[in-house]
């Protein structure tokens, strides 16, 4: 069965009013309010629905928008009454990335890592994953027959932790396998996988191209 809640009165699910993630547009944190009908109180939003099984809310559908004033991105999202949490969103949540001083190339490829992992593509996640590996050791001159060996020689060429020198070999092995299809393990790229994957990406940007403009900033602090 499906019927209506009222967009902008308390409902009889104490989730239907809140909606919190992360804006797919500007990427802060918010509350989402609900949406409002032009030239109306705000008893008058629009209306969610809901899906329910013998009398119990399983899901509800409905919209809402950015509480920052300079976004107000508009989302539609499905809420998973059981879990208490958001399903799906459109458009969908994606892991906020800086890309402060990182070159286009590899800003690039990490983006649709980071927009597949949103859509649960992980398989393509991973492989974008390893094409962001490829765009660091192609911009920092890294050589090698292989991505093995321009890992390696990038070690020579940035300076990193050894920790994360070792995690970049990882990410080069999570992918590795869901690039063929003819291996046996194709499509058991998970996404916790993806998602520590792509963390480790990003740490590893920040070491290569922020945190010499880190020490840049705080130098300039420095009086005379």
């Amino acid at each position: 069965m499906i019927f209506k809640l009222s967009g902008g009165q308390t409902s009889p699910h104490p989730a239907n009013a809140v909606v919190s993630m992360r804006c797919p547009s500007c990427k802060q944190i918010g509350t989402f309010d609900p949406i409002f009908q032009a030239g109306t109180n705000r008893q008058n939003g629009v209306t969610d629905l809901a899906l329910t099984k013998q009398g119990n809310i399983q899901h509800f559908f409905g919209q809402r928008s950015c509480p920052n004033s300079t976004c107000l991105a508009h989302i539609f999202f499905v809420y998973d009454a059981s879990k208490n949490q958001i399903a799906v969103s459109y458009p969908a949540e994606r892991i906020d990335f800086d890309t402060t001083k990182v070159p286009p190339p590899v800003v690039s490829a990490l983006e649709e890592a980071i927009t597949c992992h949103a859509n649960q593509c992980f398989v393509a996640a991973a492989i974008m994953v390893r094409k962001t590996l490829e765009e660091l050791c192609a911009d920092r001159g890294a050589k090698g027959s292989n991505l093995k060996d321009r890992i390696k020689s990038l070690g020579t060429n940035v300076v990193l932790p050894a920790d994360l020198l070792e995690g970049l070999h990882d990410l080069r092995l999570l992918g590795n396998d869901a690039a063929h299809i003819e291996s046996q393990v194709y499509g058991k790229v998970d996404q916790e996988e993806v998602e520590v994957a792509i963390d480790v990406t990003k740490e590893v940007l920040k070491a290569v191209y922020q945190y010499s403009a880190l020490v840049d900033r705080l130098k300039a602090l420095k009086k005379p």
